[in-house]
């Protein structure tokens, strides 16, 4: 199926894209890799009147160390994410997913603030940002802010960026020396997540976040505190879905996305401790 008619502009700068949204209001969206957003409106599922492309900001395209933290632009590309020698290094967790990402094509197009700023709970980067305790950066007509990934998510596709607010940076704490594992259960190869895991662990501190186990990317937070006391590995994965409210679909039960995600939380744990 065709979209919608819609006009199109190409914005030179963070700025220029925010106040064409501010200008076209409801009516206008962002549109970076595209990967998200023009599937939907394939189906006639969005008609924005007016597409703000912003995937040729150079400057929000960047990965660098800051700190105790790695800044990653939100138009950096999921391959970048995949290949950076300073992730390896800091937060090698992110490689990992952002290998998961799709096939070669959608990697070398996405953007990691796309991924983002969509909020699907499917979606790979969104819960591995998530359980690495990243803060999102918002610019808006105000200035920027700083969104913690815990309050970042609301709903189903829903986030905390208002309408006329632009993600542009992602900053995720460095974790140098942590055991880390990815791991995802579909039926096909790059097929979404079924059931996914993001997981890292060092002796004082560890981070669980589950993909496609709700409306939104969640947090295990009773496995890892469970983790925290000292309980066993076995122990701490029984508790993997204690914040989630799967749902059913084609592909799985509830019930069978509880089971997948005890395992793959294991398994994940087991992987860390290796």
């Amino acid at each position: 199926m065709n979209p919608a008619p819609f006009d199109y502009v190409r914005a030179e700068s963070a700025e220029q894209a925010i106040a064409l949204i501010g200008e076209h209001g409801d009516e206008a969206k962002f549109l970076a890799g595209g990967h998200s957003l023009l599937p939907l409106m394939k189906l006639r599922l969005a008609a924005p009147a007016v597409l703000v492309d912003i995937g040729r900001i150079a400057d929000l395209s960047y990965i660098r160390e800051d700190g105790d933290a790695v800044a990653i632009g939100a138009l950096t590309r999921h391959s970048d994410v995949e290949h950076s020698d300073l992730l390896a290094a800091h937060v090698p967790l992110l490689c990992a997913a952002a290998h998961e990402v799709g096939d070669p094509q959608v990697r070398h197009r996405g953007t990691i603030g796309g991924s983002l700023a969509h909020g699907d709970p499917a979606s790979d980067l969104p819960a591995t940002t998530l359980a690495l305790g990243a803060t999102y950066v918002a610019q808006g007509p105000g200035g920027r802010r700083e969104i913690p990934a815990r309050e970042f998510f609301r709903g189903f596709l829903e986030t905390a960026l208002a309408p006329d607010e632009l993600l542009v940076e992602v900053r995720v704490p460095k974790v140098t020396g942590a055991g880390f594992s990815f791991q995802k259960f579909n039926r096909r190869a790059q097929d979404w997540a079924i059931v996914g895991v993001a997981a890292w662990r060092v002796d004082d501190g560890c981070g669980i976040g589950l993909v496609n186990m709700g409306s939104t990317p969640v947090l295990a937070t009773s496995a890892m505190a469970a983790l925290a006391g000292g309980a066993s590995i076995a122990d701490a994965a029984e508790l993997a879905a204690a914040e989630a409210e799967p749902q059913a679909d084609l592909n799985a039960s509830p019930a069978f996305r509880v089971h997948l995600a005890k395992v793959l939380v294991r398994r994940a744990l087991e992987a860390c401790a290796g």
